[in-house]
């Protein structure tokens, strides 16, 4: 059992959770929670930490709900460690820790892997997205509409950012990512082949979002929670869309927004056996 905050583990757990630079040397992030730890394929679990207090009730106390169950199976099958509770807590980033969380490989993803999907792809660009809870939502949003995948721009919050994977509710797993240093080019590749940029602004050339058929080849572009796009990425896109709003808002939350547009393209979609 791990027994004090000094232990040179904990001080590891803590590093992956706070410098995103030392995530990507070690290839490798923190996944917090019991969801998380079920969710996640096992040959890409590195090593778990436990909670002396969930061990015991995993190990002793009968009657438990069907995850917990779970849980037990899926340690027993992988290599894990007893860590006592206060130093649990300090390892943990949330602060009602569930008492397990798990080192996961990261995924390298490549553009060529986005694009080699089959199907009418749908791709969502974000550019200078800061907000943890905003990325992970999205992503989140992404797998339920039915979202080919991400382009990250580098100036975005780290996918691997601890925030980032907690609001992901697993997705994280499932949906493919890449970043990119030169998104205008990335655009300008997908619109060589075919796909249809749709830029979220507010502009007086943008059109209201449903105004286009979204059943072809599709990708929309989100800027920065403050600031928008910018002006060279939107010259880059195909089309610009705005959201009609009432009230005196100046605009949405950018997971909401994306999150209305990724739907819009999957209403059209579903209604046309996409």
């Amino acid at each position: 059992m791990i027994t004090s905050l000094s232990n040179e583990k904990v001080k590891y757990v803590r590093e992956l959770a706070t410098k995103a630079k030392f995530r990507r040397k070690e290839g490798c992030y923190i996944a917090e929670g019991i969801k998380m730890f079920l969710e996640a394929p096992e040959e890409e679990i590195r090593k778990v930490y436990i909670s002396e207090h969930l061990y015991n009730v995993l190990h002793y106390e009968t009657g438990l709900p069907k995850n917990y169950r779970s849980c037990l199976e899926k340690l027993e099958r992988l290599t894990f460690e007893i860590v006592l509770d206060p130093v649990f807590e300090k390892m943990a980033g949330t602060v009602t820790p569930q008492g397990i969380l798990s080192l996961v490989k990261m995924r390298r993803h490549t553009l060529e892997e986005l694009l080699d999907k089959d199907g009418k792809r749908l791709f969502v660009i974000l550019e200078n997205i800061q907000d943890p809870g905003n990325l992970g939502t999205i992503l989140r949003t992404a797998e339920a509409a039915g979202v080919t995948g991400l382009v990250i721009s580098t100036d975005s919050v780290s996918m691997y950012n601890p925030k980032v994977i907690r609001s992901t509710m697993g997705a994280i797993y499932r949906v493919p990512f890449v970043y990119t240093d030169d998104l205008p080019n990335v655009i300008g590749l997908f619109k060589n082949i075919g796909i249809n940029i749709y830029a979220a602004v507010l502009s007086e050339k943008a059109k209201e979002y449903d105004s286009y058929n979204y059943c072809s080849e599709t990708a929309f572009v989100i800027g920065n929670e403050g600031n928008g796009l910018t002006e060279e990425t939107v010259a880059a896109a195909t089309g610009q869309i705005y959201i009609p709003m009432v009230g005196d808002g100046e605009s949405l939350n950018a997971s909401m927004a994306a999150g209305i547009l990724m739907y819009e393209a999957n209403r059209q979609r579903r209604k046309e056996g996409i």
